[in-house]
């Protein structure tokens, strides 16, 4: 990673371990002003716009949830709303003219539909849309895995997860999150932008292969570190195919969560809106974006890779919800399945732990 060109920082979250490409964990910055930096598809991932959101509710483990039959049932309903699986259809059908429209403006579409409310949008990075998408530098093959998956969740760590605030550290944060009160019930998604972001990025890998024999890149494992000048052809589809997969990523979360309000309004008798179930925060960490930071006392315009981490900017910058601006950007650490997750805030060490049931 270190070789690349261009580089200017890069760090390695506490958790690292391998993946194909940069590390799992790796963060990488390269200077959009140099002519010689370049983007990779291996600092992102395959699963781009792989990421975690947490959705509040006013449930409490040991009154509404306190029996092992209300359990079962919401766990099933919860399958029976939400397919699983390697390559499974999902249940929400959409027209070419649609799919476009996901690429290109994410949450936005979402909402339009019914499939998110507003509030949603305020509480996801970058307001769910990354604006740098262009649906028509997304191949067919990616539309066509694409087209049939919204609302599903694929194999591995993808998950829908019901938790129960086990812990709260900094109380006076929590309850800015509404998440106020131990043993409230809430609930974390897992997923990312399905087969459509693997063929983005299968495809990426094949043309920038191309590029760089072309401008000469020279770099110790091609294949792992596979790269394209930021500004050259491949590096600015791969940017803008990147970019729709991010947008398709949000909606097929909003999706996720749309199917997971339904499952609890079944099982509970109520509305989301009576639940309380509110969009904490929506938080992606696998991809590149464009970012301003000082680097060496000078304000740099970066192409920021994320893979297997997520950004945690302080209270007061701008790029984080208005309500949330005194305490900073909501960190979502998710556990494995069955074990601790974790609500941080950006530069600091304040947190709330969720234990998963």
């Amino acid at each position: 990673m270190t070789t690349l060109p261009g580089i200017v920082r890069c760090f390695a979250m506490p958790d690292i371990h391998s993946g194909y490409g940069f590390c799992i964990g790796n963060v990488a910055a390269f200077d959009m002003d140099d002519p010689d930096s370049v983007v990779s598809p291996g600092g992102v991932g395959f699963d781009i716009n792989f990421g975690v959101r947490l959705i509040r509710t006013n449930l409490t483990e040991q009154g509404s949830m306190d029996s092992i039959g209300i359990r079962e049932s919401l766990a099933q309903a919860l399958f029976d709303h939400i397919p699983v699986g390697v390559g499974t259809d999902g249940i929400i059908t959409i027209s070419d003219q649609d799919l476009d429209k996901i690429l290109r403006s994410g949450i936005d579409w979402a909402i339009e539909h019914g499939f998110a409310w507003t509030k949603d949008k305020e509480h996801c990075e970058e307001m769910g849309r990354l604006n740098t998408a262009d649906p028509s530098a997304v191949s067919n093959r990616a539309k066509k895995r694409g087209s049939t998956q919204l609302g599903t969740l694929g194999a591995g760590n993808h998950y829908v997860e019901v938790q129960v605030i086990d812990e709260i550290f900094e109380s006076e944060t929590a309850s800015q999150f509404g998440l106020h009160s131990i043993g409230r019930a809430c609930l974390m998604i897992h997923s990312g932008s399905r087969g459509l972001g693997y063929q983005v990025a299968t495809d990426a890998f094949v043309e920038m292969d191309h590029a760089m024999i072309r401008d000469k890149i020279h770099l110790p494992d091609r294949q792992l570190i596979s790269c394209a000048r930021i500004q050259s052809p491949e590096g600015q589809e791969y940017l803008k195919a990147m970019s729709a997969a991010a947008n398709y990523a949000w909606v097929n979360r909003s999706c996720l969560t749309y199917l997971a309000r339904r499952a609890f309004a079944k099982v509970f008798q109520k509305s989301p809106e009576e639940m309380d179930m509110q969009l904490v925060y929506d938080v992606c960490h696998t991809v590149a974006k464009v970012e301003y930071h000082m680097i060496h006392g000078v304000k740099k315009k970066l192409l920021v890779h994320r893979k297997g981490s997520t950004r945690a900017f302080p209270p007061q910058h701008p790029n984080i919800p208005k309500d949330y601006m005194n305490v900073g950007q909501p960190v979502l650490i998710g556990g494995t399945m069955g074990t601790c997750s974790y609500v941080l805030v950006g530069d600091r060490l304040k947190k709330v732990r969720t234990r998963g049931d």
